[in-house]
């Protein structure tokens, strides 16, 4: 036969000589054919130039080889890393990827996950905008869907979960303020929370040591946390004033706390900013009241990202994994898929403290 740009499966298996059923479990992986047979039909797939059907494979096997994810702001450095780390995992086992965007916000990411359950992924990798509900992922978890959670963790939702520790990296990130002579450090965070006195409440319990269920905050708040366990451990005190609440997913919103801060007395020495967006408005702030770092104030932003290395001086980072990260989530995603029955695993990886020129000591 001469070879076609469309051939089938029963073309290969005329070809062959043996039937379309035997044709289909070699052509698609699954059940069992002798050596011979499998020899002789993929000669004849490839002297034919056959390309596999992945929706009838799909419909045969009940798998699509293809993962969901479903990121908070696919624009965000941070999640551009992980996803390549996603990439970099699903592509050297065969998997293709689905990739949505919530925006960080609830009714997105549900359509998001619909949208990709609709798809028939085998499986999912979330990071979830809702830490305390979530019933659209209990619900998936209730179905069977394999599921791994990326950077935040959901309330009695037990499933894999990979994040970087962020409570340890950003209690290094103010302990290197401190043992640089600051006493009086600024925090830049999102601090989302629909409950308008919980940061009061959080700064007076945080203080005092009082234990704080820690695993299902919201990242910002995490660090938060970890830069008052530094001044605790330093034995300083924690200016309410000096924390500064975005309240939001915006470089605008830093930008304007940022300015206020700066622009009124008992003005801090140093500055820490919480991620990426609340160091690029802090950076504008800085900008625009004409203020150099370090000489007017220091500066420890979380993220490493690359204008960071650029700048000059060079900004001191706390580094997540980010790419290692995306790794081990889907690493851990295509071990459910195989139908590995672990119980439910939590990764924090290490962040590292990356010194450059924007820390002034005192």
């Amino acid at each position: 036969m001469t070879p076609k740009s469309k051939a089938t499966i029963a073309d290969v298996a005329r070809a062959a000589g043996v039937s379309t059923a035997t044709a289909g479990r070699v052509l698609g992986g699954y059940g069992y054919t002798s050596e011979e047979k499998k020899e002789h039909v993929l000669k004849a797939a490839q002297d034919l130039g056959y390309r596999p059907n992945a929706l009838a494979r799909s419909l045969i096997t009940g798998k699509t080889r293809t993962l969901g994810v479903v990121a908070g702001d696919i624009q965000n450095p941070f999640y551009a890393s992980v996803l390549r780390g996603i990439s970099n995992v699903a592509e050297a086992n065969g998997f293709g990827l689905l990739i949505t965007n919530s925006d960080e916000a609830r009714a997105k990411e549900v359509h998001s996950v619909e949208l990709l359950a609709q798809k028939q992924v085998d499986g999912l990798i979330v990071t979830p905008s809702d830490t305390r509900k979530a019933r659209h992922l209990h619900n998936l978890k209730a179905m069977g869907m394999p599921l791994v959670l990326i950077d935040r963790a959901v309330a009695g939702l037990m499933v894999d979960r990979v994040a970087t520790d962020n409570i340890a990296a950003a209690e290094q990130a103010v302990r290197h303020l401190i043992a640089a002579g600051h006493r009086r450090i600024g925090i830049v965070a999102e601090l989302v929370d629909e409950e308008s006195g919980k940061l009061d409440a959080f700064l007076a319990r945080a203080v005092a040591g009082d234990p704080i269920e820690s695993e299902t905050l919201y990242p910002s708040w995490q660090r938060l946390l970890g830069y008052i366990r530094a001044h605790r451990i330093e034995g300083l005190p924690v200016d309410p004033r000096l924390t500064l609440r975005a309240g939001s997913y915006s470089a605008l919103a830093a930008q304007a706390v940022v300015s206020r801060l700066m622009t009124t007395p008992g003005q801090p020495t140093a500055l820490f900013t919480t991620d990426g967006t609340m160091s690029e408005g802090a950076m504008r702030a800085l900008t625009e009241l004409k203020l150099s770092i370090p000489q007017d104030l220091s500066l420890i932003c979380f993220d490493d990202l690359d204008w960071m290395s650029f700048h000059r001086p060079g900004i001191t980072t706390v580094a997540q994994p980010r790419l290692a990260m995306g790794e081990a989530a889907a690493r851990m995603l295509l071990e459910r898929i195989r139908g590995e029955a672990f119980p439910p695993r939590t990764v924090l990886m290490p962040a590292e403290l990356v010194e450059r020129g924007s820390v002034a000591r005192l």
